[in-house]
């Protein structure tokens, strides 16, 4: 206890949260991690200052129509440490996180722009290692790396490389996915099991073993978006949970429809390594992030034919049934536990594992 005695200035701008730090008056990790406080900057910074109908809608990537096209545009960027770990990399990140967004809106993703921050001293062939691994993903998923831009900042103030994307994609006539449009009665699907990616990254920057070695699920999603509605354009929601999680994205849908989720925790497909990695460390899986996956708000009367479609692609194998729009407890997502009782599912405040992405 004489740890606890000392003089230390405790400082909240070093918290990673969760935190109560809704009055910070500095970014905080938390910030960043996709939960409450990602939503609380959104809503009270950016949101006031671009103020426009097309933010507002706060999806994944914004639909746009531009002279008679409907075209899907996004950016991200991505900061994740270590820049390689098992299953994938920084460059893998940086694409297929785009793609996807672009992919929640139904889009074909068609092209991406890249823009990296180097700090000064970082290795020229860590840089070639990173622009291996994206110009492999974008051939792997279809789409082609049109621009960039480069830029380098002094040692000392980065962290080896950042790379930041935008891309834009064509999406169908006919196909409206937002999160405004859930239903009650909608099937919740997820594509796959969750929580590979965050325990990859954690397990590489903290030197943890679980025995086997896991593997980030990063992949592109378009050719299942695609499988998918070539069973009926009128998919309601999709979502890829990366940051916050599955349970961050499911609060995330809630709060936009003005509905409910009821969540069978049973049904959510949780691979043994990750219950075990999440039970050693006091992690939730469902707050866990993936770069993999995909969840869905499907009507009722698609739902198994959707699902088979899933089932039937390469990055759906695993998919399942995890739980049912409600028109009950708008705004919340409420999960029936393996052990008979119920438990609220809240957004998060920060990220558990932050820079994962």
């Amino acid at each position: 206890m004489a740890d606890l005695a000392t003089d230390a200035v405790v400082d909240p701008a070093n918290w990673t949260c969760p935190a109560p730090l809704r009055d910070q008056p500095v970014v905080v990790m938390g910030h960043g991690g996709g939960g409450a406080l990602s939503a609380e900057l959104i809503e009270q910074v950016f949101a006031p200052a671009y103020g426009n109908p097309t933010l507002a809608a706060l999806t994944d990537s914004a639909v746009l129509d531009l002279a008679g096209t409907r075209l899907a545009f996004s950016t991200d960027s991505y900061v994740v440490r270590p820049l390689f770990f098992p299953g994938g990399s920084l460059g893998d990140l940086a694409v297929n996180g785009t793609v996807n967004d672009l992919a929640m809106s139904g889009a074909r993703p068609a092209f991406l722009s890249t823009a990296f921050v180097l700090e000064e001293g970082v290795e020229i062939s860590v840089v070639g290692r990173v622009a291996q691994a994206i110009g492999a993903a974008a051939r792997a998923a279809g789409v082609t790396v049109a621009t960039g831009d480069t830029k380098v900042v002094e040692a000392g103030h980065g962290d080896g490389v950042y790379v930041t994307t935008a891309g834009v994609g064509l999406v169908p006539d006919g196909v409206d996915i937002r999160p405004q449009r859930a239903r009650p009665g909608d099937a919740v699907l997820v594509s796959g099991p969750i929580g590979l990616h965050g325990v990859a990254v954690m397990s590489v920057r903290e030197g943890l073993e679980f025995g086997v070695e896991i593997a980030s699920d990063t992949a592109p999603l378009a050719g299942l978006v695609a499988a998918m509605l070539a069973v009926t354009p009128d998919l309601h929601v999709l979502r890829d949970p990366t940051r916050g999680g599955l349970g961050a994205s499911l609060n995330e849908i809630a709060r936009a429809s003005g509905t409910g989720v009821r969540l069978d925790e049973r049904a959510v497909p949780v691979p043994d390594e990750v219950r075990s990695a999440c039970g050693f460390l006091g992690l939730d899986p469902l707050y866990v992030a993936n770069e993999g996956r995909l969840v869905a708000f499907v009507p009722a009367e698609h739902a198994e034919a959707v699902l088979a479609a899933m089932r039937s692609h390469p990055q759906g194998t695993g998919a399942a049934r995890i739980g049912t729009c409600v028109a009950d407890h708008p705004g919340m997502v409420v999960a029936a536990t393996g052990l008979g009782g119920t438990r609220v599912v809240d957004l998060p405040l920060g990220e558990q594992l932050p820079r994962i992405c």
